[in-house]
């Protein structure tokens, strides 16, 4: 019987299972979208039972597809961040999930600015409400009995891997693995484990967090009740450190861009942590004991701003169109689109920030606004990208670097070519579009003896390979432009 192994890859609007066999090819996908929640602007959240659902029967699905293949392992990969409290008892969750986009802890940031450098240094990251710790303390804080559960030690709080864990074990396992625990503002990058000082600050209860396990462990197995086979769960990977191993592994002189919901540029920087004031330092993967760490910048509106045109301004009549309608102009037309749907996240870091357009005269058309939308994409890459070599050049020469992407979005024709062009660097993308599926079946499929090292690593193809055709000057002054458009978007709120 042949074999294969699954990704269970939980996504920002949906879920999906893709059963892989030894050749990469994909034997059977499931994707299943599940509702997001607005209760108030800029606050976004989700019904962790429609992300059970949707994840349950994606997987129950590719299973019974994959009737006459023996699965011999299952890798989970989740978006990040993303905070559910739920009762120990019951199994049910005390309020919705509140999603990494999310800005309601805005307030709750700037009371606790004093502690801003600590957290830095400790976690790598900014005191944002991008991040688990925040969201956590506003449910304790604003949910009716939640604070007197949690003193009891009746409650449980996960990232969406640790609450899809949980369930499918039967609540036998609260576990996470690093990569997503670095993402909490409660975990020392520097010790590879929980801080006291940092959980007392946020006034979380220890007894809510989950293990922490190398992201190569074995979780515990699929209960066959859910999916008709019991199947072992031995890797866990953060959605953005899954992409990042599956475009590099172990390979140096690689930026990765996966172009989802928002963007996620990230680069592995081996064991070593760089202090960037503008980036996050964060644990890329820890395997067999030792962590290895990356760069990131993370961008809040990514591929969204291309729904948003369509569905929101009625100027494109589906996502596919819009490469084709920024070609129809020879330029922007001095059109900018700053997309801070939701603030705008590294380099600036700055949740008051509002999207706008700038540069409107008579002579514009919806096709201007339509490329300056895909444009943006490109900038707040580069936006990263510049801050990448700021912090690294004295350790990396950046000079023969390339950028590898992935996600939706980097399917556009026009996007990646403007993006080669804007980088001056060339960009590559890989035949297959959903990496981090790949990176978490990569990583299962290893630590099972599914493949080896370099079996993996040999199945990834470049489909195409963009190179900068973009002059010296041009680029420059789109870039000059974009910044100053940026600058007026601060601080709006």
């Amino acid at each position: 019987m042949e074999k294969a192994v699954i990704a269970l890859d939980l996504g920002t609007t949906g879920n999906r299972a893709i059963a892989f066999d030894k050749t990469g090819a994909v034997i059977h996908s499931s994707y299943y979208e599940f509702p997001q929640i607005y209760p108030e602007p800029a606050w976004v959240e989700q019904d962790p039972f429609d992300i059970l659902n949707s994840a349950v029967r994606a997987l129950k699905e590719t299973v019974e597809n994959c009737s006459s293949y023996e699965i011999v392992s299952m890798g989970i990969t989740n978006q990040r961040e993303t905070t559910i409290l739920w009762n120990k008892k019951t199994g049910k969750p005390v309020y919705n999930a509140i999603v990494w986009q999310c800005r309601r802890t805005a307030e709750t940031c700037e009371n606790l600015s004093e502690y801003r450098k600590l957290i830095k240094e400790r976690t790598g990251l900014f005191l944002d409400p991008y991040f688990s710790a925040t969201k956590i303390k506003w449910i304790i804080d604003n949910v009716s009995g939640v604070k007197r559960a949690a003193e009891k030690g009746e409650i449980a709080f996960g990232t969406v891997d640790t609450w899809i864990l949980w369930n499918l074990t039967g609540g036998m396992v609260h576990a996470t693995d690093d990569s997503n625990a670095s993402r909490t503002l409660l975990y020392n990058i520097n010790k590879l484990k929980y801080d006291e000082e940092l959980i007392r600050t946020f006034g979380v209860y220890e007894s809510m967090l989950p293990k922490i396990y190398d992201s190569n462990n074995y979780f515990g197995d699929i209960e066959k009740s859910i999916a008709g086979k019991s199947i072992p769960i031995n890797a866990i990977l953060g959605d953005q450190q899954a992409s990042l191993f599956a475009h590099t592994g172990f390979e140096k002189g690689i930026i990765k861009n996966t172009y989802g919901t928002g963007l996620f540029v990230m680069t592995e920087t081996g064991t070593s942590i760089f202090a960037s004031e503008k980036l996050v330092a964060t644990v890329a993967w820890k395997l067999s004991g030792e962590a290895c760490y990356a760069l990131e910048g993370s961008i809040f509106t990514g591929g969204e701003i291309i729904r948003f045109i369509k569905d929101n301004l009625g100027i494109l009549n589906s996502a596919g169109e819009s490469s084709d309608a920024a070609k129809k102009v020879i330029s922007n037309g001095g059109v900018y689109f700053v997309p801070a749907l939701s603030g705008l996240g590294a380099p600036y870091w700055d949740p008051e920030a509002r999207g706008l357009i700038i540069g409107l005269t008579g002579a514009a058309t919806k096709n201007h606004i339509i490329r300056a939308a895909l444009e943006s994409l490109a900038y707040q890459t580069k936006d990263v990208i510049e801050e990448f070599k700021n912090t690294m050049e004295k350790t990396f020469d950046f000079s023969g670097y390339k950028l590898r992407v992935d996600g939706k979005a980097s399917g556009n024709d026009f996007l990646m070519q403007f993006q080669s062009d804007i980088l001056n660097m060339t960009v590559e993308k890989t035949f297959f579009t959903e990496m981090t599926a790949l990176g978490i079946a990569g990583l299962s499929g290893i630590t099972s003896g599914f493949w080896t090292v370099s079996d993996f690593f040999g199945i990834k193809k470049v489909e195409k390979v963009y190179n900068v055709s973009m002059d010296y000057e041009t680029r420059n002054e789109n870039y000059r432009k974009w910044r100053k458009a940026a600058a007026k978007s601060l601080k709006w709120v």
